[in-house]
């Protein structure tokens, strides 16, 4: 046995060697344009891809939610722009109903897969994990690239679906059917729902290649002496997306796949007897509810896809900036795992209006009640580790508040929705979509945006401008509140969501003045993000130089590479590591690297 463990012990040895010398040489080898901006396998030129990729849809997908809140805030008001715009769409400068629906599609499934995912898991997974595991880069560069090309083609087919002659798909970004399986129910469920179909099958394979590359990573690749418990809270996050990705999106695959197969081959999967302008088709025996099951059985675990790298990242740049250990290290780990293994259990409480069997709709309230418990020690961890720091508000550092600030005011709207009986009331109205938007859609923002703010000298080796960082933080988190409170209480007063015009009802008539606020407010976010992009691009050419290998005074393996990494991170050998990521206010000194040996009269942590 013991000969054993010495001849694997030299494998492994003999690996590592081959893998340094590969590491060496690839940073030695001068690379062609293509080779080294386009077809990349350096993971840090991919994270930069999905990144720029994913800001690109940011601005198309906000873009759509400013012009149909145009319509929602100024119903008797035409906008001529908007007919040079859209065209046939929006005739005499308003948007048609069926439009409307198509806009809101897109910018759900833009928002939610195209930025959010590849914003937070593409990017940070991409760049953090071979850099904070001691790894020279991902388990495999060519599936990583093969990751990132799937992405940009499924962009591709789903920008291309927003020029063809019907439009985009406009079956609402849960495309359910009937409605999305009918090519005669509406335009919108023409050629270009079998583009959003197409588009999302190949990002599934983009997110399956990414996921599975990132899991063996971790496991594989860490350096010597980094043992799972010694991993940032980061890696741990991210780690957990994956295997949430891994597992749940087939799932959306396959309804996908049989969504195309019922709209094109004849198939019933999802539809039974139906009757259409007085025709009877013949389809029977599908079930519509079936399809709901495969996409929300996907769509819970992607609010935890997104949420969780935000989470990850939040907990480490909050540590850093309080200069404190991060509180409850090995809770949050636990969190992490109870968060992932809930998120399987829970999806049906999308569907308590479906007619679902009250009794199982009991479960899945437990099960819901139940998640807000790994999460509220999330919150308790990050603010204690706030508690008497030392804290430096830097941009970063506010976003992460920002972003607990967020996720408990949008979580605690999240109990009510998950209570049966409050939810048949409230499920259709303004309320669900407040407390989605805050909690999934400005929270994980802000998560990606202390991210960007606080790797981004690693990413480019300058600073972004801070006067604009601090003016984009006020900004977007006032504005995301004055836009998304409001709607709590539209919801409440039972204001339903997907309708274009609430000007015919005399009951919905008071809110005309609080949608004018609204959508005026959500005119002055959009602008203060493209401050953000402004200043993302210019800071990449023209920024503040970073001097400093280590600007923050961080303790992670990132900040022991040079201030420009080349492609295999570290020249010569790979960092070992002697204690866990948090020794921050250790023993009189502010912060003390993974790197360094512990000492002899050290103290435990």
């Amino acid at each position: 046995m013991s000969s054993e463990t010495v001849l694997h012990g030299h494998e492994v040895e003999a690996s590592v060697h081959s893998h340094d010398e590969h590491g060496e040489h690839d940073h030695h080898h001068e690379e062609s344009f293509l080779t080294k901006y386009i077809f990349s396998q350096d993971h840090k030129m991919i994270a930069k891809q999905f990144l720029i990729t994913g800001i690109i849809w940011a601005i198309i997908g906000g873009l759509f939610s400013v012009l149909f809140r145009l319509q929602l805030g100024y119903p008797d008001q035409s906008f001529p722009f908007l007919e040079d715009i859209f065209g046939k769409w929006a005739k005499g400068g308003r948007i048609s109903n069926e439009f409307y629906y198509a806009l809101v599609t897109m910018h759900g499934t833009i928002l939610v897969f195209f930025v959010l995912t590849a914003g937070l898991s593409g990017t940070f997974a991409n760049f953090l994990i071979p850099l904070q595991i001691g790894a020279r880069d991902m388990a495999s560069g060519f599936l990583n690239m093969l990751s990132y090309w799937f992405f940009f083609l499924a962009s591709v087919v789903m920008f291309a679906s927003l020029f063809i002659q019907t439009g985009p798909a406009a079956g609402g970004w849960t495309i359910y059917p009937p409605l999305s399986a009918l090519g005669q129910a509406s335009e919108g469920s023409k050629l270009g729902m079998d583009f959003w179909l197409i588009s999302m099958a190949l990002f599934i394979v983009s997110s399956l290649l990414g996921g599975l590359n990132y899991i063996s990573t971790i496991l594989n690749l860490r350096t010597k002496g980094m043992s799972m418990t010694r991993m940032p809270l980061t890696m741990w996050a991210i780690f957990f997306t994956a295997v949430l990705g891994v597992l749940s999106f087939p799932v959306l695959l396959s309804g996908a796949v049989l969504l195309l197969f019922d709209r094109n081959l004849g198939t019933s999967f999802f539809l039974s007897e139906i009757v259409v302008k007085g025709e009877i088709l013949p389809n029977e025996g599908g079930s519509a509810i079936l399809f709901q099951h495969l996409f929300w059985f996907l769509g819970h675990p992607e609010v935890y896809i997104i949420l969780l790298p935000a989470m990850g990242m939040v907990s480490e740049i909050l540590s850093v900036n309080s200069r404190k250990p991060i509180f409850g290290y090995l809770a949050m780990v636990g969190s992490l795992f109870a968060i992932t293994i809930l998120a399987f259990l829970v999806w049906a409480h999308h569907m308590f209006v479906t007619g679902l069997n009250p009794f199982l709709g009991a479960f899945f309230v437990l099960l819901t009640l139940l998640i807000a418990v790994p999460s509220a020690i999330k919150v308790f961890n990050w603010l204690t580790t706030l508690w008497r720091g030392n804290i430096r508000f830097t941009p970063g550092m506010l976003f992460a508040i920002g972003f607990v600030s967020l996720f408990i005011s949008g979580g605690l709207t999240g109990i009510f929705l998950g209570n049966s009986t409050l939810d048949i009331h409230l499920h259709d109205t303004y309320f669900v979509v407040a407390h989605f938007h805050i909690v999934m859609g400005v929270a994980s923002f802000f998560g990606m945006f202390a991210g960007v703010y606080h790797w981004f000298p690693k990413m480019y080796s300058r600073y972004l401008n801070n006067t604009m960082a601090y003016i984009h933080f006020w900004v977007t988190l006032i504005g995301a509140y004055l836009i998304f409170w409001p709607m709590h209480y539209q919801g409440l007063a039972g204001l339903p969501r997907r309708y274009t015009d609430f000007s015919n009802w005399q009951s919905f008539n008071q809110f005309a003045g609080m949608n004018r606020f609204i959508s005026t407010v959500a005119m002055i976010v959009f602008a203060v993000q493209l401050l953000f992009v402004f200043n993302f691009f210019y800071s990449i050419f023209k920024g503040r130089k970073v001097k400093d290998q280590n600007p923050w005074g961080a303790n992670t393996l990132e900040w022991t590479t040079p201030i420009t990494p080349g492609h295999g991170n570290w020249p010569g050998e790979l960092p070992e590591v002697h204690r866990w990521s948090y020794d921050y206010g250790k023993d009189g000194r502010e912060f003390i690297p993974q790197v360094e040996p512990i000492g002899a009269d050290e103290s435990k942590h």
